[in-house]
């Protein structure tokens, strides 16, 4: 006889990534179009394709990636830009080796749509894994040529050539040797070959794979470096614009006049487009608010807490994304059954700098300097915007602090350029956190259901999974099952946006969401199996690389085996993003008294490929984990209808240096095989750890992300 578990539904819920099958609203009244804002959707997808794309692609013309200059030094670039994820460190790596010079001899030169080559944005954890090899072929090539103007300068085969420090030598004659600077004198390179040589091996990499520190890291801590706000032009002005109170408001009428009275302020207006100007940034904070205007307003009557029921009473269109055997066949041959639905939060990405962006006009060019993870795609919206030529608009990133997604869209860069035009002046406009939040493409909320099956002896037999208006990226069931269905809920054909706020790719966009669901489903089968989880894990897997990675977060650990919930407050779970298979194990204390969740270790093991820069994705795998903590514990985006509650870091908790647990890091060794993304795939695991650990310490079961002091304890009064 069957027995049919259907395990604690929440009435709350979640996802995050970015949703699919949702209208864009029109690219002018985002990126430009006054202050009413439509009450629709946003992502970074639709962001894109907006733009008037001219099917740009990264060249493949290895010239407009380096520069051999005359003193020695080789400049490379990319339009790839420096979020603080660290690829200003290792792309020269990868660049020294690639054409075996010194790793001083290297400069980069990243994020200027004028000389760099053109890239699609800075996303993804995909620098190191696609920009890269196509960086390595280009300089490959750029090496073999020099190598042919070195085989005829020396009159010696190419076969005789050596290449060291950037100096061709006659392995017969080492006198008989040619730098790369002397060959190219400073100019570009101009032959080509039909047959592209192959790029180094890895055995002969001299940076590519050793801990390397991060190339700005003096820049940043001793705050020289620069970022868009730090930029100063001669005349400058600084700016703030008149914002809705609201998403769903429209202005009705306005009074300038208390602004265009004090001293030093002008004000500019295009219709509803409205902005008060200063030389003093303090004044123009001022003036804004001396600004009155009245408007209407048109709510969709939802809030942070009934968005879940909104969303599964929309009119949705269901897709069957991956099937494999049949789910009513599964539902036979399973002596288990569990159900389940998970709830996932909008979330911020709240950067520690706001969006930022500085634009100049010099007679019919533009140029503007933008804290922005798509400087092309900038520039495409610019061009949009006024109606130049692609040659007359340049964007220029420099530092960014922090993007995670967020800084995919780019709004302030279209508003600061509208601003300089309207005033013939240099415009500095720095979103305040306020605007911030008010303007975030947030990570979305979802509904997750998962129906799934077990055998006596603890085989998963059926996984019948559901996602709801979030996102699919993370949602493969992973497992072997022989009966497995996945079905994705997106916007049924002409009906009204189910997302009342902006949404879009937030750090390993979707596979937060769909890592926590799947990973607590597994724990729940688990514990009702009475077997411990990392067993239950290895059990249903055939997936090697996972099965590499959970034992060596396991053995780094020191996991005891252990029947959930043992009391001893360990979770863990698996999965994989950006290319990369990663397994993390969490250790927490838990307060039954308050609620309070206590992370004390968390370790983690990943299988990226080839490594680039094993200190650098360290960095990003610890980095991983302290902004999870966030997503899992405290962060959540409160809302009714338009009116979005969250203002500051006051009412928007990111974790705190106390909140830091001991963290352990495993690089398993892949040096002969192709480097993945390093920048998400920890974070993927880090919700589902702690609802884990929180079960196997309490036996209470959280369904709804963040995992707040109130949800918990009231999810232990009802064990």
């Amino acid at each position: 006889m069957k027995e049919k578990t259907s395990e604690k539904k929440s009435s709350e819920t979640g996802t995050n990534g970015v949703g699919t099958g949702i209208k864009r609203r029109s690219f002018v009244k985002l990126l430009g179009g006054g202050i009413f804002i439509i009450f629709r959707p946003w992502n970074s997808i639709d962001l894109l394709s907006a733009l008037p794309q001219e099917r740009r692609s990264l060249t493949k013309d290895y010239n407009a990636f380096l520069h051999v200059q005359q003193d020695g030094m080789i400049t490379c670039y990319t339009g790839k830009v420096e979020l603080g994820q660290g690829v200003i460190t290792s792309l020269p790596l990868m660049m020294a080796d690639e054409l075996n010079v010194p790793l001083q001899k290297i400069r980069i030169v990243m994020g200027d749509t004028e000389i760099c080559p053109y890239d699609a944005g800075t996303w993804g954890s995909q620098t190191t894994q696609t920009f890269g090899p196509a960086m390595r072929a280009a300089l490959a090539e750029a090496r073999a040529v020099l190598l042919d103007m070195a085989s005829v300068q020396l009159k010696v085969p190419v076969s005789r050539l050596d290449v060291k420090d950037g100096i061709i030598t006659d392995t017969d004659n080492p006198r008989n040797r040619v730098s790369y600077a002397q060959l190219a004198k400073g100019k570009k390179l101009e032959k080509y070959l039909d047959v592209k040589p192959p790029v180094e091996d890895y055995t002969k990499f001299t940076y590519v794979g050793k801990p390397a520190m991060k190339a700005d890291s003096y820049e940043k801590v001793t705050g020289k470096a620069k970022y868009a706000g730090d930029i100063k032009l001669p005349g400058m002005v600084f700016a703030r614009i008149l914002r809705p109170p609201s998403h769903g408001a429209k202005l009705k009428s306005v009074d300038v006049s208390g602004a265009e009275k004090m001293e030093g302020i002008q004000v500019v207006r295009d219709g509803d487009f409205i902005a008060v100007l200063s030389p003093n940034r303090d004044k123009v904070d001022e003036a804004i608010v001396k600004i009155n205007a009245e408007y209407t307003f048109n709510e969709l009557k939802v809030n942070d807490k009934t968005i879940y029921d909104w969303m599964l009473a929309a009119d949705s269109a269901s897709n069957v994304i991956r099937s494999n055997g049949n789910i009513d066949e599964g539902y036979k041959v399973s002596d288990t059954i569990f159900e389940s639905e998970f709830n996932d939060v909008y979330c911020a990405h709240a950067p520690i700098e706001t969006h930022t962006a500085l634009a100049r006009f010099e007679g019919d060019k533009l140029t503007v300097w933008a804290a922005t993870q798509t400087p092309f795609g900038l520039q495409d919206g610019l061009v949009r915007e006024f109606g130049l030529p692609l040659e007359k608009v340049r964007v220029i990133t420099p530092f960014v602090g922090g993007g995670f997604g967020g800084k995919i869209a780019f709004q302030q860069g279209i508003e600061v350029a509208r601003l300089a035009k309207l005033s013939g002046k240099p415009v500095m406009l720095e979103w305040t956190r306020e605007e911030e939040f008010f303007y975030d493409v947030y990570h979305p909320a979802s509904v997750i259901k998962i129906r799934s099956g077990i055998d006596r002896s603890g085989l998963i037999k059926m996984w019948d999974y559901h996602v709801y208006y979030g996102g699919t990226r993370g949602s493969d069931t992973i497992y072997d099952v022989p009966h497995a269905r996945t079905t994705s809920y997106t916007q049924g054909k002409n009906s009204p946006p189910v997302h009342p706020v902006l949404t879009g790719a937030w750090r390993a966009p979707n596979n937060n969401t769909n890592t926590f669901a799947r990973e607590s489903q597994i724990d729940i089968m688990a514990s009702k199996a009475g077997i411990d989880p990392l067993e239950f894990r290895l059990k249903n897997l055939k997936d090697e690389k996972m099965i590499d990675c959970l034992k060596a977060a396991a053995d780094k650990f020191g996991y005891k085996p252990g029947k959930g919930p043992s009391g001893r407050g360990i979770g863990m779970a698996c999965g994989h993003d950006a290319g990369t298979w990663v397994a993390a194990i969490a250790e927490v204390k838990v307060d039954n008294s308050t609620g309070n969740v206590k992370v004390e270790k968390v370790v983690a093991a990943q299988d990226m490929g080839l490594c680039v820069n094993p200190q650098g994705a360290l960095l990003q795998m610890e980095g991983c984990i302290a902004m999870g903590l966030g997503y899992a514990l405290t962060e959540e985006l409160l809302f009714e209808g338009g009116n979005v509650l969250i203002k500051g870091f006051d009412t928007y908790h990111i974790p705190r240096f106390s909140w830091m647990p001991e963290m352990d890091c495993v690089i398993l060794d892949r040096k002969d095989k192709p480097p993945k993304g390093g920048g998400e795939p920890v974070i993927i695991a880090i919700g589902a750890i702690i609802a884990n650990a929180i079960f196997d310490a309490t036996g209470a079961r959280l369904y709804r992300m963040p995992m707040t002091p109130e949800r918990v304890l009231d999810a232990i009064k009802k064990v």
